[in-house]
């Protein structure tokens, strides 16, 4: 049975997509750690993926990929060409899971993301190629190819959109890159629109990252050591999703979308991201329950559904008509000194470095396996 929160969740249009994809979810038809069970108990309807999470499944030793990694050295497979054998196979089976999810929603959710290789996150020509190529081999309709919102990334993601390939854009920190990740959104629907494709069948999300925020403004609040500022520690994170969100609102209630919906274009919903708490004096529920909002997606690791599940309390639409409220944090964090802009800046840039970081860890866990 779905627990009354998390359906209070669904019911008020939020949409949960679990942030974490191993070979094991797909294979067990039953039992708490299995896709189908976070389907059905857990409101789960879709599930996003990234290198960390790719590492993290195929670095863990599973006999699930050491017997398929060995036939592919055996075979002679380049240690890029298995990762790409290996992940694009476990996105498609649990696109096929979560089939009937796209099939009842009319294609809104029930997507499987998967990102194209982060070492590309400043090459716009070859992050291009490559998000083609996985949707080309996951070929499921109910897929998405992750793009990181780089200064290289955002041309990147209008070219995709415009071959009618739905596009998870992630790894935005900022107002200002969310703004020009919204722009490339539209860009990329007018090309698809005017080379014949239907924009009714294009899906795209934009990421936004909240948890490492807190972390990095509480870090600096903490080392100016002053009670005054104690108030704003763990606002920063939820003040920004905020303002993206009135943005987010004031862009779909805009003349320019309503052109574009009026075509069939499907709005680019916002999706947080890293929504697990780093400082474990924080409610572990916070970063759910205090982004709801009719029509957002929130990518949750398992232990953070756990909590919400056990512990959480649905509070309605905690996002809708709260700009000004939020602007006023951000206003107070100026204040004391703590450029938002620049830290978040640094996150996009650590956020790109860490995924790389990751790849390379999988490649080399992947190239042992290829050679035993």
């Amino acid at each position: 049975m779905t627990p009354l929160v998390l359906s209070e969740l669904t019911a008020g249009g939020v949409s949960l997509w679990l942030d974490d994809l191993d070979r094991s979810r797909l294979v067990a038809s039953s039992g708490e750690r299995s896709l189908l069970h976070l389907m059905h108990q857990r409101a789960i309807r879709g599930v996003t993926t990234n290198p960390t999470i790719f590492d993290r499944a195929v670095g863990s030793g599973s006999q699930k990929y050491v017997d398929q990694l060995r036939d592919l050295g055996r075979a002679g497979m380049s240690v890029d060409d298995a990762i790409r054998a290996v992940t694009t196979d476990d996105v498609r089976d649990a696109c096929d899971v979560l089939m009937p999810v796209w099939e009842s929603s009319g294609g809104l959710d029930g997507r499987v993301s998967i990102e194209v290789d982060p070492r590309l996150a400043h090459e716009t020509d070859a992050t291009v190629d490559q998000a083609r190529a996985l949707w080309d081999t996951v070929g499921r309709a109910n897929a998405m190819i992750k793009i990181p919102a780089t200064a290289a990334g955002l041309p990147a993601i209008s070219r995709t959109l415009a071959q009618g390939i739905s596009v998870n854009v992630t790894l935005i920190f900022s107002g200002d890159r969310y703004r020009e990740v919204r722009q490339a959104h539209v860009e990329g629907l007018r090309l698809a629109a005017a080379a014949g494709i239907d924009l009714s069948g294009i899906e795209s999300v934009a990421s936004f990252f909240v948890s490492r925020v807190d972390t990095a403004i509480d870090a600096m609040l903490d080392a100016q050591d002053d009670q005054a500022l104690r108030p704003l520690r763990g606002r920063a994170a939820i003040a920004n999703a905020q303002l993206a969100w009135a943005a987010y609102e004031d862009h779909t209630a805009s003349d320019e979308w309503r052109q574009l919906a009026a075509m069939g274009a499907r709005p680019q919903r916002p999706l947080w991201a890293s929504t697990g708490v780093k400082d474990p004096s924080y409610d572990p529920t916070r970063y759910v329950v205090g982004l709801a909002a009719p029509g957002c997606v929130n990518t949750v690791p398992e232990a953070t559904l756990q909590a919400v599940a056990e512990t959480g309390s649905y509070l309605g639409d905690t996002m809708s008509g709260r700009a000004s409220e939020a602007a006023d944090v951000m206003q107070k964090l100026e204040s004391a000194g703590i450029d938002v802009a620049a830290v978040c800046q640094g996150l996009e840039v650590a956020g790109v470095d860490s995924f790389v970081d990751s790849w390379q860890t999988l490649r080399s866990s992947v190239e042992t396996s290829l050679n035993a």
